[in-house]
């Protein structure tokens, strides 16, 4: 999954690059957030897979966190790094 090459990519997927796309410094949303936002509630697992395949290339990938405001599995500790630079608060792995 190429985040500029979007020909082949689903309704759902684009509108998820266009929550994404949307999101500025120091914004942070849950995955669920994302999905509603994008059409598709309850479709959480499907932004984080979506995520997952595109390698985080082109999005703002640390801006989304856990419904409970936990980092992500796969790089906590640069996605805290990011989002303090941001403004954002995280203790002990998760947003305040």
């Amino acid at each position: 999954m190429d985040p500029l090459d979007r020909t082949d990519w689903t309704d759902f997927e684009l509108a998820v690059a266009a929550v994404l796309d949307g999101l500025g410094p120091g914004d942070v949303v849950s995955y669920g957030e994302v999905a509603a936002e994008a059409g598709r509630p309850g479709a959480a697992r499907a932004v984080g897979s979506m995520l997952r395949r595109s390698g985080g290339a082109g999005f703002p990938w640390w801006r989304v966190v856990a419904a409970d405001g936990r980092l992500a599995a796969g790089d906590p500790v640069e996605q805290q790094q990011r989002l303090t630079s941001e403004g954002v608060t995280v203790i002990r792995g998760r947003v305040v």
